[in-house]
């Protein structure tokens, strides 16, 4: 999971997710989002990909990517949990 926290600890990475979240997009369409160089937007999708945020899959001449929404829902999960100890300790004091 600290994968995915690094991750997500990025603007320009929550913004590609942000894109994601409204369609599938090559590198292409979501580095016009973006002033940076192709190759920057590269090495942000190559760190989403290491988290296991985004799946990537290659169509034609180009590679599409989209969201992986397991991890979120196990972020939400341990989120969760998380805040039900802090509830439970809360209680106790």
């Amino acid at each position: 999971m600290n994968d995915t926290f690094k991750a997500l600890s990025d603007p320009t990475r929550r913004k590609i997710l942000d894109l994601l979240k409204e369609k599938d997009l090559s590198a292409g369409e979501i580095s016009e989002h973006f002033n940076m160089t192709k190759p920057s937007i590269s090495q942000h999708l190559k760190v989403l990909k290491n988290a296991d945020l985004v799946h990537d899959e290659k169509k034609g001449q180009f590679v599409v990517y989209s969201l992986n929404t397991t991890v979120f829902q196990d972020i939400i999960s341990w989120a969760f949990r998380f805040a039900n100890v802090q509830d439970k300790k809360d209680q106790e004091d």
